[in-house]
């Protein structure tokens, strides 16, 4: 059944993203009912399917910046499309199937607003944008963005409607197309009297600043990308471990390790911390390059590998604690943490106590999945898109207006 603004009684949803970690598609099949302020969930399944080694390491490479042909794009294109359809299709087992999926895709390139790219300089593109009244003044402010698994195709494997490329339209108009859940958010995990921060630790960490829910609450959210989250820390491992790991369960390897103070000090001088909000980031700048310059500034203070990724952690924390306490109207009363970085113990236990007194929970705390939030997220735009509701929060994005998210393939 299509999806109307009259039609808003419960529909099941598939909600599909692979984060900037690269680390697998996250699925989730939900419930959804309601609209804004009525908006309910249910999970019904969630899983993480993680992606074949060569597809992983060809998606990173191009992360990193790696020269490919178009040939080559359409071919990782294609399958990484082939991979979440084919998570679509196993979320849905032992349910009733589901009617509409909102993929988010992979992300393997992101220019914010007001970063020059390579190629852009003599184009001609100033003679057909619009005047310098117009929110998108010139070829030095357009923002980029893109994420491959296309919705099409998706769409025609599955037999399902499928809504994709859901940061195109916020970033069309001059916003950063990130972060996009912060919406899904203000619905979902928003109190009636309490302050809560929202902080997403995937690959790169975003919060999600929620005031009470009083008159014109919704105008005084915001957000932004923190910094790194994961992204750092798994290159690291990465590499520490000459490739026989991936990741630092539960932060075990760092815990054993003591974090060099004046090294945090330094990297935390870096121009993106002190840039005030709407600001988005990803490895085009916290990634492999960023990584081997703060092992080669590690060098002098002989680190070993567990004192590097203590250090790297605490970037990643402290990080966070210096954007609350440098872009935030109040600081939270609460934080409720999501993301694999939620799983990370020594992360967590961190973040705790450069925080304190504010408590640090998870989403799993409250009812929202802290594993699949990102997920879920994804379904909930879809099913706002088809709602004709718009996605975005101008005051979190820097969009000059809300927008519908997402482009709609018919199965």
């Amino acid at each position: 059944m299509q999806l109307t603004e009259q039609t808003t009684v419960c529909q099941r949803v598939i909600g599909l993203i692979s984060g900037t970690s690269v680390d697998g598609i996250d699925a989730a099949l939900v419930e959804i009912s309601g609209r804004e302020l009525d908006l309910k969930i249910e999970l019904l399944a969630g899983a993480t399917y993680p992606y074949p080694t060569d597809l992983r390491e060809r998606i990173l490479a191009v992360c990193a910046g790696e020269a490919i042909s178009m040939a080559e794009l359409a071919e990782i294109d294609d399958a990484i499309a082939l991979a979440f359809a084919q998570a679509a299709q196993n979320i849905q087992i032992g349910h009733q199937p589901a009617n509409l999926i909102g993929s988010h895709g992979q992300t393997v390139y992101h220019r914010p607003p007001g970063v020059r790219g390579l190629g852009t300089g003599n184009l001609g593109l100033e003679k057909i944008l619009p005047s310098t009244e117009s929110p998108i003044p010139s070829t030095q402010s357009l923002g980029y963005t893109l994420q491959l698994g296309r919705g099409a195709l998706i769409a025609y494997l599955t037999g399902i409607t499928t809504v994709s490329n859901f940061r195109v339209a916020d970033m069309a108009v001059g916003g950063h197309g990130a972060p996009l859940v912060s919406r899904v958010d203000a619905y979902l995990l928003s109190h009636s009297q309490e302050r809560r921060c929202i902080q997403n630790i995937g690959g790169i960490g975003n919060v999600t600043y929620l005031p009470p829910q009083y008159e014109n609450w919704l105008e005084k959210i915001r957000g932004w990308d923190t910094g790194p989250g994961n992204s750092l820390l798994d290159l690291a491992v990465q590499h520490l471990s000459a490739g026989t790991k991936t990741y630092d369960e539960n932060g075990n390897w760092a815990a054993s390790g003591t974090p060099c103070y004046p090294l945090v000090e330094q990297w935390l001088s870096q121009d993106y911390f002190h840039l005030p909000p709407p600001k988005s980031t990803g490895r085009e700048l916290f990634g492999v390059t960023y990584l081997h310059q703060c092992l080669k500034d590690a060098q002098a203070y002989q680190l070993s590998p567990a004192d590097i990724l203590a250090t790297l952690t605490e970037l990643t924390v402290a990080s966070i604690v210096h954007s609350y306490r440098t872009f935030l109207p109040e600081m939270p009363q609460r934080v409720l943490v999501c993301g694999g970085g939620g799983r990370n113990l020594y992360l967590k236990q961190r973040l705790q106590l450069l925080l304190a007194p504010v408590p640090v929970l998870t989403t799993d705390e409250v009812g929202l999945s802290a594993d699949f939030k990102e997920a879920i997220a994804f379904a909930v735009l879809a099913y706002w898109r088809h709602l004709n509701i718009p996605g975005n929060l101008p005051a979190v994005t820097g969009a000059p207006r809300e927008m519908l998210l997402g482009e709609i393939h018919q199965s």
